[in-house]
């Protein structure tokens, strides 16, 4: 599940990367990042925490919120026609400002309750 988590982040910036050279026109970019955001949302839905410590239940369960954002993103891809960039890039830096603070935040907790 780590290798299709991976995919979907790596789709998701590929998607986000593209407009910004070939211009707002055409569909790859929007096929590009919604399949990113639905490999994102299944691993992460495949992946959860097992373990008794809630706080890194919590840090988890945030992890996954990041990718409903990611997909929050990709319908505003499609609806209403249109563009709508604002939102995408909206949803697409929550998303990763969650990524970001989840990703630090895991090891530290995990670190802190092997000490233990």
């Amino acid at each position: 599940m780590l290798a299709l988590i991976t995919i979907g982040m790596l789709l998701i910036v590929a998607g986000i990367i593209i407009p910004l050279f070939n211009g707002v026109d055409g569909w790859l970019y929007k096929i590009l990042y919604s399949a990113g955001a639905l490999l994102l949302i299944i691993g992460r839905i495949f992946t959860p925490y097992e373990g008794k410590n809630m706080r890194l239940r919590r840090l988890y369960r945030i992890e996954a919120w990041s990718a409903v954002f990611f997909c929050v993103a990709a319908f505003f891809l499609f609806y209403p026609p249109g563009n709508n960039m604002r939102d995408v890039l909206a949803f697409t830096l929550a998303g990763g400002a969650i990524q970001i603070y989840t990703s630090i935040m895991i090891p530290i907790q995990i670190n802190k309750s092997s000490e233990k």
